[in-house]
């Protein structure tokens, strides 16, 4: 049956498996203490008030919206070991709430649009560290930065398993980087400790001028908070638990470090000097850009990873058109999508030229990731009742996150103008395609049109065995999407008996299935007719790229081996020599006919549809079929013929 059990040994609390946890999960939120405080001060002279209340809203926001949401909750919500969004969806599908597709489009995408300006906004914060050191003041950092982008994006082909064994090391050294410098510049003033108590964060936002906008700023101390969610599989959820008190203390030693150092700059400008680098002594600065940008490539790297499977899973729940992947290593979860690395990789660099600056980033970061945030918490929601949480708590949770997150989204909204409306119209465009593929899949499979398979077995029998036709094949592979082994699709009936009537000794019908868990793989075998007709469904679980070549090739040989089939070639001179049968399979694929008379926004989503498959796999490809053994045939999807036509003849 499946394999992995819910990922086992990962499940383990080790070191090792802590220190692989803090490589893979921390990059984003980790990554944060360079531009949350610089974000908060702006262009202003420093307000000392302002710090103490922002910083009091940093720790709350970690608390409220990592911790509790994601940490201690979401992580609950695991489809066998497996996180992220989609997986979330998976296992509330069954509920058959239509409704439940969009916010789970709706949230991958703004996950993804994030992967286009995290990147760039951590790369650049730290290589402009370069800029406080004397002998580089008047350094460009557009090139470095593009330079990094473009190296990174160039290795995930060879995949990242040899810089993988550096990740947790790294991370380790950064986070304790980031507590040992926090506490350096927390010695400066004691007194900002008080920060602990919410009554400084809610008295900015209430009693301050434009604090309330602030929160805009504050956000982005958690916008890595959905990547402890979606790499779960990775690492297992008590593994996140027990790294993230470490994470979360270094964290907060270090903006607590850099709040004591703005506090003593009350009144003056920053003039370009980042809080995060100014409490680093002078002779660690370099090791300090160093490590950063150490730190913000492996920040990076984790979320391309997210990426590529955030499409595999999108592909495999019929989201996102089929694109080819690659396994560059044999690491479990380790893909390589060409498609999506290079349009990350472009918007990454569209990212760097048009903003030029990090602070810049800054205006135009947090959008989308609350949009995305508050698009999981519905989901969430929805899970919790299923679960048949207690009603009050739902309630209260629903409550809570309603006014938090939509405070959030409010404050950053102000981000919109600046620049935020880049990441949203991306984020758009990628839900826009989602929604059209996954709506039309609907629509055809409204339409398509099922026939019972009793009412052909005999027919197809008789052609079996009919000496007067040729043989087409020995073994014929039809992909069915009939779920039901009693129903096949009109459209193959006709393609065997007449398009060109196809003899074969057996007709294979193959059905795959994709179920809610993610690494299932089972398969049940049909006789349908004896020796005639066989009918194979396979069970894949949303995150096992469908090879149906190898999986066809293993049931058969374990059919031979039980006795149930026959696989010889019929062909007396070869039957006597025991040479194998051949196999043809053949794939039907749709285009658009022009005789349809459809209501306009089918009509639009239909014509989409079509236009982006001229971009993907074909069927053939996509189900990992061999080219030499494949037919394709075409034939036009006619959904509603127009009605009558009003012909007369004429004497």
């Amino acid at each position: 049956m499946g394999h992995h059990s819910s990922n086992g040994h990962f499940q383990k609390i080790t070191l090792g498996s802590l220190l692989v946890t803090l490589g893979i999960i921390y990059g984003d939120i980790g990554t944060s203490p360079l531009y949350v405080m610089k974000a908060v001060v702006g262009d202003k002279p420093v307000n000392g008030d302002v710090i103490i209340g922002a910083m009091s809203l940093v720790i709350w926001t970690l608390t409220f919206q990592t911790t509790i949401k994601y940490v201690i909750f979401t992580l609950r919500a695991d489809n066998k070991g497996e996180g992220g969004i989609f997986a979330l969806y998976t296992l509330i599908k069954k509920a058959k709430r239509k409704w439940l597709v969009f916010p789970a489009i709706i949230g991958g995408c703004c996950i993804l649009g994030e992967g286009i300006i995290t990147p760039p906004i951590s790369v650049a914060s730290a290589i402009e560290g370069l800029k406080l050191m004397p002998q580089f003041s008047q350094i460009h950092t557009i090139p470095i930065v593009l330079v990094i982008i473009t190296v990174l994006f160039f290795i995930q082909q060879f995949g990242t398993k040899f810089i993988g064994r550096f990740f947790g090391p790294v991370m380790l050294v950064w986070f304790l980087t980031l507590g040992v410098v926090g506490i350096k510049g927390l010695m400066l003033d004691l007194t900002v400790l008080k920060a602990f108590n919410p009554y400084y964060g809610i008295n900015l936002l209430i009693n301050h001028p434009g604090g309330f906008w602030l929160l805009g700023a504050v956000f982005l101390c958690t916008t890595g908070a959905e990547a402890l969610y979606s790499d779960m599989g990775h690492c297992g959820r008590n593994n996140i638990r027990i790294s993230w008190i470490f994470v979360k203390s270094m964290l907060i030693l270090n903006y607590m470090g850099q709040t004591a150092w703005l506090v003593s700059m009350d009144g003056k400008k920053l003039e370009g000097a980042n809080p995060f680098y100014s409490i680093m002594p002078e002779w660690f600065l370099p090791f300090g850009i160093g490590i950063a940008t150490i730190a913000t490539i492996v920040a990076s790297q984790a979320l391309i990873s997210g990426s590529f499977t955030l499409i595999n899973e999108a592909m495999r729940l019929n989201f996102w058109p089929k694109v080819k992947i690659k396994y560059p290593t044999e690491l479990k979860g380790q893909l390589y999508i060409t498609s999506i690395n290079w349009l990350l990789y472009f918007g990454c660099v569209f990212i760097v030229l048009y903003f030029k600056e990090a602070s810049q980033m800054e205006a135009a970061y947090g959008l989308t990731i609350i949009l995305g945030m508050i698009m999981s918490s519905r989901l969430l929601a929805f899970f919790m009742r299923l679960k048949k949480y207690p009603k009050w708590f739902v309630s209260i949770f629903v409550l809570a996150y309603i006014v938090i997150e939509g405070t959030f989204l409010i404050a950053l909204l102000e981000k919109f103008p600046k620049g935020g409306y880049i990441t949203l119209i991306i984020a758009l465009f990628l839900a826009a395609v989602m929604g059209c593929w996954y709506m039309a899949k609907l629509i055809r499979q409204r339409y398509t049109d099922l026939v019972p398979l009793d009412n052909y077995k005999s027919m197809l029998c008789d052609l079996s065995s009919d000496p007067s036709i040729q043989k087409y094949a020995t073994h014929l592979v039809y992909m069915t999407s009939a779920n039901s082994p009693k129903e096949i699709e009109s459209k193959i009936i006709y393609s065997i008996l007449q398009k060109r009537p196809k003899k074969a000794d057996i007709y294979w019908f193959v059905h795959v299935d994709v179920m809610d868990e993610p690494y299932r793989m089972d398969y049940k075998v049909t006789h349908i007719a004896n020796e005639d007709i066989v009918r194979v469904d396979f069970k894949m679980g949303f995150r096992i790229a469908p090879r149906v070549n190898l999986m066809f090739r293993k049931v058969v040989s374990d059919m031979v081996a039980n006795g149930e089939v026959d696989i010889t070639s019929r062909y007396e001179s070869l039957n006597k020599n025991n040479v194998i049968g051949d196999f043809k399979f053949v794939v039907l694929e749709k285009f658009l006919s022009y005789e349809n008379d459809l209501p306009l926004h089918e009509k639009i989503i239909l014509n989409v549809y079509f236009f982006l498959k001229r971009f993907s796999l074909s069927e053939a490809k996509a189900f990992g079929l061999d080219s030499s053994s494949v037919k394709v045939e075409k034939f036009p999807l006619v959904i509603s013929p127009p009605k009558e036509v009003n012909l007369k003849r004429v004497m």
